[in-house]
């Protein structure tokens, strides 16, 4: 029995994520072989530097223009990303990136941790 088809877990962690738009789309999490994955949150923290200009995040069949602008202080600070009331996701099918695109990303240099969480089927 695999604990990520029980409950809600952390599925990944990621460092170093660049937070400008020069950084492309990056990878956060890769589904398992032959299992579905279901994404219930993300968590953006331990930024490097303010975010400032950073309006525009998307996630991979997740939450899309995602604005960070505000996160400019960055020790100690997190920011938890949930599911919007109402709006439907899609849910990954094996071996599908789960991915940040920084479309408006930071004016500055910027990198953060990002957590996902969820589980897979």
């Amino acid at each position: 029995m695999n604990g990520n088809e029980e409950f809600i877990s952390k599925l990944s962690t990621t460092t170093g994520v660049n937070m400008q738009t020069a950084g492309g789309a990056q990878t956060l999490h890769t589904g398992k072989h032959g299992k579905t994955t279901h994404i219930s949150k993300v968590v953006i923290r331990n930024v490097s530097a303010t975010l400032a200009g950073g309006t525009d995040y998307d996630f991979t069949g997740f939450r899309q223009n995602v604005d960070l602008s505000s996160m400019t202080s960055p020790s100690g600070k997190s920011r938890e990303l949930i599911p919007t009331d109402n709006t439907d996701y899609t849910e990954l099918a094996e071996d599908i990136a789960f991915q940040i695109t920084p479309t408006t990303g930071s004016t500055g240099a910027a990198t953060a941790v990002i957590e996902v969480w969820g589980y897979e089927y």
